[in-house]
């Protein structure tokens, strides 16, 4: 007796849809639980749409380098201002010229725009000035009192990252330590003078007596408490001067020297982990000139007491940073201290980018309004929905009932999709504009294009004589192919587009690449799943007239089947 065949399980994981569908349910479930648990139930707009801050920056010459504003030089600088904005997790932030002396930058709503401000807007440069004299921030009542308005700084036992000098006990950034390659740990500060240590030497002239006294004068009653006057501090001052400065804060005020290394020296700054201690620092290394300078300049701090064994970082004229030098140091310097991530971060993006090749103005700084771009939303997803709905009544009337299963595949994708946006706002700061809402809009001519391809596959095997099971599974891997064929030449579009563009239509390009992903995800786990559930249904199988699936209607060839081979009858039977 023959063995009787062993029976193939179903093709394509017939007989298991429910793990699939189960598992894009579950990932649904828990995309719209990390968005509500974010507290971003909508996705981030952009400035577009939502409105925010721009800024017109207008390029400056020094005496005498007139010819400094060029093509070049500005393009550099969007590039750096670009960068600062990046730096600080601010995306679909627009730098571009104007003109040929103007810088605009749209900062969205929804970002950190003030500090994004602060960052573009602080454009002149970036010194390292010994430090001569440090006090608190607030006017000395009594100037010529060496007792009055002294600070009691402390150790450097917290940093709380804003990259200026704190005199107070509770976070001292000028108990930082700089080393190099080498980590210290913050030791106390002495008592600041608060005399300023001017140039004047007992055989002084009668001008360097006057200059003195009238920076002791400035110091004394220099008030860092506003953001005006720490701006107006150092204001036209130049490299070799003895200036007095605030600190970002306003907590500290100092009196600094000569400028002796220049941001430009900087080739690059990072922020990093200590692997000692696991606190975060900040890494920089100099260019080779700049090297020698630095060098120079902290081997003779580091013979010093302190205030003067410190440097400030000063961006603007303000000092965002005065470390203590521990010793020499050559190409490479760290700078230590209770940096936090963002703290780290922020000097790293100061000292990467602080210099420009050439000063700014803020000239305006104007609120955006998003009326503009609501009517162009409005208008956009009218479009979509009158889009949405014609693909509704062609499904409807030429699909019928297989216009349920690519309904419930839209709703799927478009849940994927919206969840999705909402959560890379916080993650990478992604804002939705309206070439983004565009991209959108077209993913669901590609997402319907997908059904399209799989029902055809379906209704040929029908064609053939195929019961709708069988059908279901046969017309799976030819619609596959043509699936993931089309998908790839679409996100290869779209990745393209995103790399040799800028500005919104990055947007578009990102959004477009996405949605083709979700596109594929959905097919394979929620459109073929269903379809194989609803093949098992007694009004798909029998081919109801609503189905879709028809056979007469689709004009099917009689249904296969196997010719049995009966034996002719014999005039002469068999002898026994």
């Amino acid at each position: 007796m023959a063995a009787p065949k062993k029976s193939r399980g179903p093709a394509g994981g017939q007989g298991r849809p429910g793990r699939s569908l189960a598992l894009i349910l579950i990932a649904m479930v828990a995309l719209t639980g990390g968005m509500f648990l974010a507290d971003q139930p909508t996705p981030r707009l952009g400035i577009d749409l939502a409105g925010g801050t721009s800024i017109t920056l207008e390029a400056k010459s020094e005496p005498g380098q007139e010819s400094a504003i060029n093509k070049t030089n500005m393009d550099t600088a969007v590039q750096i201002m670009e960068r600062r904005v990046n730096g600080l997790g601010v995306s679909e932030a627009e730098v571009q010229t104007q003109g040929d002396r103007n810088i605009i930058v749209n900062i969205p709503k929804g970002t950190n725009s003030a500090q994004a401000r602060e960052q573009v807007g602080t454009t002149a440069k970036l010194y390292f000035r010994p430090v001569l004299t440090v006090a608190q921030g607030t006017p000395t009542p009594t100037p010529n009192a060496s007792s009055s308005g002294k600070p009691s700084p402390s150790a450097s036992t917290s940093d709380k990252g804003k990259a200026s000098a704190k005199p107070s006990a509770s976070a001292s950034t000028q108990g930082r330590a700089v080393t190099d390659g080498l980590k210290t740990d913050s030791s106390p500060t002495p008592k600041a003078s608060t005399t300023p240590k001017a140039d004047a030497t007992p055989s002084a002239s009668a001008a360097d007596q006057a200059a003195a006294a009238k920076l002791q004068k400035q110091f004394a009653e220099l008030d860092c408490s506003s953001k005006a006057s720490r701006s107006k501090a150092a204001l036209g001052a130049k490299p070799t001067d003895t200036v007095v400065a605030c600190s970002s804060e306003g907590d500290a005020k100092y009196v600094l020297g000569p400028a002796q290394v220049s941001g430009t020296d900087v080739d690059s700054a990072k922020a990093a982990i200590d692997q000692t201690n696991g606190q975060w620092i900040v890494q920089m290394e100099f260019t080779k000139g700049g090297a020698k300078k630095f060098q120079k300049i902290t081997s003779q701090l580091a013979q010093q007491q302190s205030p003067q064994n410190q440097f400030a970082i000063a961006l603007d004229g303000e000092v965002v940073s005065a470390p203590y030098v521990r010793t020499a140091l050559s190409a490479n310097a760290e700078i230590s201290g209770s940096f936090t991530q963002q703290s780290a971060d922020d000097l790293a993006n100061v000292l990467s980018y602080g210099a420009l090749p050439l000063s700014f103005k803020e000239q305006s700084v104007t609120t955006v309004t998003a009326a503009l771009g609501g009517e162009q939303l409005q208008a956009g997803l009218i479009a979509g929905a009158i889009g949405l709905a014609l693909v509704v009544i062609y499904l409807v009337a030429y699909y019928r009932g297989l216009a349920l299963i690519a309904l419930l595949s839209l709703a799927a994708s478009g849940i994927l999709t919206y969840t999705i946006m909402s959560l890379l706002g916080p993650a990478i700061g992604f804002a939705l504009n309206l070439p983004a809402v565009c991209g959108a809009i077209v993913a669901i001519g590609i997402t319907a294009d997908s059904f399209i391809v799989y029902f055809e596959r379906i209704r040929d095997e029908i064609r053939e004589g195929r019961t709708l099971r069988p059908a279901v599974e046969r017309a799976w891997p030819r619609a596959r192919r043509t699936i993931l064929v089309s998908d790839f030449v679409s996100f290869l579009a779209a990745a393209v587009l995103f790399v040799v563009t800028v500005g919104k239509v990055q947007g578009f390009a990102f959004t477009l690449g996405l949605t083709t992903l979700l596109d594929v995800v959905v097919v394979f786990l929620f459109t073929k799943p269903v379809m194989t559930l609803m093949a098992r249904t007694k009004f798909f199988s029998s081919g109801h007239p609503w189905s879709g699936l028809d056979p007469k209607r689709l004009g099917a060839k009689p249904p296969l089947r196997r010719s049995r081979r009966v034996n002719a009858p014999t005039d002469h039977p068999k002898e026994a």
